[in-house]
């Protein structure tokens, strides 16, 4: 979801809503170490030099040596974990409200980490300055360049303190900022050759070409995606959305709102009334599974119960601010294919 790009609502207004898209909390926590492999810090990989990254703002960022004390956004950061490399701090959902990880922390330990804000608006400037930081790293969802939850009041001061990386996923299918996540993790001493990247990678690949042959065989099955809030039901579009973009690519019947109902969002999705939460005839429904979403288990709403792919049980998560390692968005792939698979026509 685009956030600097949107007038109305703001973009503290997507975020309250757990907007219909990838586009609320764009998380990359930077964490703990793992048994299999991952969790060698950023910078310890025997790299010696200069480092640069040139990033989708067209910046580069560069610094003497391989940097060593990374702060991402959490998603950002789990991906990085994926490959081996290891944040010192975090912002953005990182900690539920019972104390356990975020869906946006992916694999790391929490508990290790410098979270250096876990809300929309929190970022705490002296906090991150304390881990004396030798790069700032997030996604934009914007082509203005805008960083993901580093809050605009502060961005200044903040992005003085140590050169930043910005990898966008707005407007873009699901493979790009796959490859820009991977670009940055080897640039930052990630081992490109290992056996758990080579497999993860190959398993994305085989995910993505079965889930393209599930489409076409089952191109009747109409897929609505959904996202909750107490006053209203979000659908979006596949336009914006990098996990939307590639499933459309790939064959996905999803059901898109007209333009002019997208308007108010910038783009990314139409407001919907509970009342008229009927409006399209869905086979399966994917919903938000951010923690700022309502979740279907808690959704009390009698015309939500009445939709028939509701009553079919044909209701799955949909991941809409993926963690952009390719170990994190195959599982993805594999279960749409499955969901689309098993669906039967109702709507």
């Amino acid at each position: 979801m685009s956030q600097s790009r949107l007038t109305t609502p703001s973009r503290r207004g997507i975020l309250a809503a757990g907007g219909a898209l990838g586009l609320t909390a764009v998380l990359a926590a930077c964490g703990s170490e793992k048994k299999d492999g991952a969790g060698k810090t950023g910078g310890d990989t025997g790299k010696t030099g200069p480092w640069s990254f040139k990033d989708d703002r067209g910046e580069t960022a560069k610094k003497d040596a391989t940097p060593k004390n990374i702060v991402a956004f959490t998603g950002v950061a789990a991906a990085l974990y994926d490959y081996g490399i290891e944040c010192k701090g975090v912002f953005g959902p990182t900690k539920t409200k019972d104390g356990k990880a975020d869906v946006q922390a992916g694999d790391m330990d929490i508990s290790k980490l410098t979270i250096i804000g876990n809300e929309w608006g929190q970022f705490k400037i002296e906090k991150y300055a304390a881990l004396a930081p030798d790069v700032l790293i997030s996604t934009m969802f914007d082509d203005k360049g805008t960083l993901w939850y580093v809050p605009e009041e502060s961005k200044d001061k903040i992005l003085g303190l140590a050169p930043s990386v910005g990898i966008s996923v707005y407007d873009r299918q699901l493979t790009h900022p796959l490859q820009r996540i991977q670009a940055l993790a080897e640039s930052l001493g990630a081992d490109m050759k290992s056996d758990k990247v080579v497999k993860a990678k190959k398993r994305f690949e085989e995910a993505s070409e079965r889930l393209r042959k599930v489409a076409k065989a089952h191109k009747d099955i109409r897929v609505l995606i959904g996202s909750a809030s107490q006053e209203l039901f979000y659908v979006s579009g596949s336009n914006l959305s990098a996990d939307l973009e590639y499933f459309k690519a790939l064959g996905v019947n999803i059901i898109e709102p007209p333009e002019s109902a997208k308007k108010e969002s910038g783009g990314w999705f139409e407001n919907l009334s509970w009342e008229n939460v009927d409006k399209y005839d869905a086979d399966l429904i994917m919903m938000d599974n951010r923690t700022s979403a309502i979740q279907p288990a808690d959704l009390d709403k009698p015309t939500w119960k009445k939709l028939p792919a509701v009553k079919a049980g044909q209701v799955v998560p949909r991941v809409a601010e993926p963690i952009f390692s390719y170990a994190k968005c195959a599982p993805i792939l594999e279960d749409l294919a499955d969901a689309i698979e098993k669906a039967k026509k109702v709507g």
